[in-house]
Order: structure tokens, then sequence, then C-alpha cells
């Protein structure tokens, strides 16, 4: 634990000229900020989503605008709820039960016809509620570890000619006894073979959207509407990666690594929808919409060190500005009011995740009026990792609503989320990307389907309305502390041959319980 402190000096200076240009988002994170929850009024969660030609709720404003446009009287509505993670353990700043809140907006109804309207409404809602605590550890497979795989690293020459030795590789270098030599390649250090790992992670944070709409009526019969949405973004994460070593020293036998990271920023995008009832005589209604992809600048941070037994031996630290665009999302949705008491939603959206877009900022300045720019790049090396690892997801939504009389109703709905992962899906810490040279973390989960069952109650007192639902969500994911296979191609030196992991199963399983007041006038 001695030998290389000349070296590790050396690298901390060279990371902190490199890092202020570089992109601390890879594939896999840039995936938890272009994802939503489903979440909003609870009306909306109790149907499962499935409003967006139904409309007359407040939520359709960030999935269908024209929603919007089948209100006839003003509203005002907030909703607030607890969520709890049913499979996990307080961790950190983690906790598995939080409350929320979740949604605040009103509409502003305007007649301008006899069946013809203009409404201008605005929503805020907690789009993706990053609360959430993981947990894995597993045995070692033939001693592979962290620190092995940077070695390999070293050995392929996949240290040489980069922007820079990455946090992690840097991290594992220092706790080596002796390392692989990043300037010349040489296999003068030795790795660590590990026992087995615990990681720990605590997520906290969100993304809220505010959105601004304006919709219509035409006649009963044709609806339109446009948003313009702002997004705000809030995410912390900690995390605590151990590994128990295989080594004769007794001060190498133990090793942990420590991460805060914190992504911060705003974002933009513009929703666009229309609903028709095609036939006069029936309230039969079919919905098209289009969201264009939410065009975000965001910070980037993360303080990361290397502890022993013995306390902390190593700290790095790195701040960056960049920008991330998220895909274009399609929406199709059609509604079935029967006998004035029975309401009957359904509605699939598309996005294509493979299209997310990490983009460096390579220069800034302020023109000739003072104002402030910035010219991004798109990282081609990891654009092409995305468009191999994500892919496009289809979102079903199906709900009902039966009104028992004109003050009560009740509610139940469905919502599925195909996976967004291929199986074959890897974090690839090899690449020639900065969003690589960033990494302060190696593990990566590629979660499955989501599955959601909702239900709900509504409760009305002359102008006022208590709305009641429950949301409990299932996914499951492969977790792996870092890439599950890698290859010594080095015939010189052969040993190791490989650096390998299993997948660990990890559960997102979580209720939610909201409430919704609203008053219309």
């Amino acid at each position: 634990m001695k030998k290389i402190f000349v070296f590790a000096a050396l690298a901390v200076a060279a990371m902190q000229l490199s890092a202020q240009s570089a992109v601390n988002l890879d594939t896999y994170i840039g995936a938890q900020l272009a994802t939503e929850d489903l979440n909003g009024t609870a009306r909306y969660v109790g149907m499962g989503g499935a409003m967006e030609a139904l409309g007359a709720d407040i939520s359709t404003i960030g999935t269908n605008p024209a929603g919007i446009g089948l209100f006839r009287h003003s509203q005002v509505s907030g909703s607030f709820g607890l969520v709890s993670q049913s499979d996990g353990k307080s961790f950190a700043d983690g906790s598995k039960t939080n409350a929320s809140f979740d949604q605040m907006g009103f509409v502003v109804a305007t007649r301008t016809g006899v069946s013809d309207f203009i409404n201008f409404g605005f929503n805020f809602h907690k789009s993706r509620n990053f609360n959430h605590v993981l947990s894995a550890a597993a045995n070692a497979i033939n001693g592979s570890s962290q620190n092995r795989q940077t070695y390999i690293k070293g050995l392929n020459d996949q240290l040489l000619g980069r922007y820079s030795v990455s946090v992690v590789d840097e991290l594992c270098l220092r706790m080596m006894e002796n390392g692989v030599d990043p300037e010349t390649g040489d296999p003068n250090y030795t790795y660590i073979d590990a026992q087995d790992y615990m990681f720990n992670r605590a997520q906290t944070g969100y993304i809220g959207e505010y959105d601004f709409n304006l919709s219509g009526n035409i006649n009963n019969r044709f609806y339109w509407g446009l948003t313009v949405g702002v997004k705000g973004v809030h995410y912390n994460s900690y995390t605590e990666y151990e590994e128990s070593l295989v080594s004769s020293d007794p001060e190498v036998n133990y090793v942990k690594m420590t991460d805060n990271h914190k992504i911060t920023g705003t974002g933009f995008n513009i929703k666009a929808g229309i609903i028709g009832r095609p036939i006069e005589e029936s309230p039969f209604r079919l919905g098209v919409s289009v969201s264009s992809p939410t065009f975000y600048k965001l910070t980037t941070e993360n303080i990361t060190s290397l502890n022993d037994q013995y306390g902390m031996l190593m700290e790095m630290r790195d701040k960056a500005d960049f920008r991330f665009n998220t895909p274009w999302v399609f929406g199709f949705s059609a509604g079935h009011i029967i006998d004035n008491c029975l309401a009957l939603g359904l509605s699939y959206e598309y996005a294509d995740y493979s299209t997310n877009d990490m983009r460096s900022i390579s220069s800034s300045g302020y023109d000739w009026y003072g104002d402030y720019y910035d010219k991004s790049d798109s990282d081609p090396i990891m654009k092409n990792h995305t468009q191999r690892t994500l892919k496009g997801v289809s979102t079903i939504k199906a709900g009902a609503e039966y009104m028992i009389d004109k003050n009560v109703s009740v509610r139940v709905g469905y919502n599925y989320v195909s996976p967004m992962y291929k199986d074959d899906g890897v974090r690839d810490m090899t690449l020639d990307s900065p969003g690589v040279m960033m990494a302060s973390t190696t593990d990566y989960t590629n979660w499955k389907s989501t599955n959601r069952i909702t239900a709900g109650a509504s409760f009305t007192f002359d102008q006022f309305r208590i709305d009641l639902a429950y949301q409990y969500q299932m996914r499951s994911g492969d977790f792996y502390p870092y890439m599950n296979h890698l290859q010594n191609t080095n015939q010189y030196y052969p040993d190791p041959k490989s650096n390998d992991c299993y997948a660990v199963d990890v559960k997102d399983n979580r209720h939610q319980l909201l409430c919704t007041l609203s008053y219309t006038f």
C-alpha cells in the first residue's frame, strides 16, 4: 500500500486538468435520467395512466396535451403521498419509505362558443423519483476483482492513448501493491485477487417537470393541445463498494471505494396532441400525441475515495458541465364512456432509448451582447455503445373507472413497460470515451420489464373532490459490480486470463399511496 505515491499524485493532477471538458455520463446513468415513473394525480395513477384519450385530468398535460381541452370548468389540484420500497434496506441517506409531494397545478377554462373552449393550464409533477436503495453481494469468480479489471486493461493497452486514466482505474492502481504502468504498459505491478464483494447504494432526489399548456375544444368533437415543459434534475447517489482481498500482506486484505455523485441542471421539451370523436353520436375517442426530446444542460460532480481498514488512502474530485438529449416519444390512445357511468381507457407509447445522446461541451463563452453560449459535440463512441446496449421501449396503459353514484367512483388500472436494456448489455469500461474516463463507479444493472397494478377511488363534496390511489410496481434486474467479462489479450503476459463476474438478481418493488385534493370552479 505504499509504493506509488508519486505516480498517484501525477495521475490526480492529470485528471484535474482533463476533467473540465469531459462528460461524466455514460449509457447507464443516462438511462436513469431519460425514463419516467407513473405519477401525477391520484385519478391518473389509479387508472394506470390510461387517461390520454379520456382527458379532463391535469396529468395528461405531459402525455397528450389535448386532454386539457376537455375541461369545461376551471380546476386547481395538489397531490402528495408515500412511496415505500418493499425489498430494500435503509442505507446512508436512503430510506425504504419516503413522503413525496407529487403534483400541483391548475386549469383555466374559457368558453368561446356554445361548445367551444380555449383552456390554459400549468402543472408541476414529479416525473422521476430517484429514492432507491440497492444492495448486492457475491463471492468472486476465481479471484476476480475491480483492481484485476484495471490490471488487464493495462495489459490490453486500454489505459494508453486515452483521455486520461479513469477515476476508478486510478484508485485501483493505488490499491495495488504494484500496478500496471499506464505510461509504458509494462506489468510492473501486481493485481490482488478478491474473495467476495459487498455493494450498497442510496439514491435520493427527483426530476420535477413544469408544464405550460394551451389547448382547445371545437364543438365537443375535436380537441387539441400544446405543452411546453421545463425539467429540473436533482440526482444524488452515495455508493460503497467493498472487496475482501486475498493477500499475503496484512495491510492489504480489505478495500472500500466510496462515491458521492450529484447531477443537477435543467432541460426543456415540447409536446403536442389531438383527440377526436370520429362518430358524432358516440363518446368514443381516439388520441395521438408526440413529445420532442428533452434537451438537458447538466452539471455532474463526484467525490470518490479509496479506503482500507485503517482509513482513507486517496480522494479524487471532479466537476463538469455537459448536455444530454433524450428520445422522441410517440403516443396513441383510445377512450370510451358507457352509460355515463363507466369510463374505459387504453394507451400506447413508444420511445427508442438507443437514441439517447450524451454530449461534451467543446467550447463556451460570451457573445457581443454579453449572453453566455456553449457548443456541444456528441460522443460518438458512447453513442455507439448506447445503440448496442439500449433499445426501443413500449408502454401499455389500461384503466377503468366506474361511477357508483354522482359522488363516489372507483378505479383500477394496469401499466406495463417493456425492458430498456438488451440481454447482452454491458457497461463497457474499455471504451476510449470521456464518459469512461470520468467514471467514478463500475457497476451496472440490466433492468427487465416493469409491471404496475393500480387502484383508486374518489369522493366528491360539492366543488371539492378527494382522490385516492394505490400503486404496486414490480421490477427485477441483473446486477454486475463491473464488466461481466474482460479477456486478457496480451500474449507476452497471459496471466491472469480473464476477469469475470456473474449476475446478482436485484429487485425494485415498491408501493405508493397517493392523495389528490382538487377544487372545481
